[in-house]
């Protein structure tokens, strides 16, 4: 009966190892790629200049006109004015995922395209 109760003490060590194992697999694998991935897409995006031929995440294709930063109720948004074929388009900077031949990095578990 003793020996029952002892023994369940070395079981909660194993349960805190295996715990903290999920976690830094959950981190390696999924957070630290995802945050990866979002540092290069902000650095992709910080050399966009007018003139560059860029894909949006919609799926347009065009180059950049002109480059506006808008306050909207408080906050900056940076907004991209495309040429596309005879049509302009407005889109905002994040939409961006391909600046002539460099693209964005996928997030992991995103679909192919």
């Amino acid at each position: 009966m003793f020996e029952a109760q002892t023994g369940s003490g070395g079981g909660m060590g194993i349960l805190l190892l295996q715990m903290v194992a999920i976690g830094a697999v959950f981190y390696f694998l999924i957070l630290r790629p995802s945050a990866q991935a979002r540092k290069k897409h902000a650095q992709l995006l910080s050399n966009l200049k007018k003139g560059d031929e860029v894909m949006t995440s919609g799926g347009l294709i065009g180059r950049v006109r002109d480059i506006k930063e808008v306050d909207s109720d408080g906050v900056k948004e940076s907004r991209i004015t495309l040429e596309t074929g005879t049509a302009s388009v407005i889109v905002e900077r994040s939409r961006i995922v391909r600046i002539g031949g460099a693209s964005a990095p996928k997030a992991p578990g995103a679909p192919a395209a």
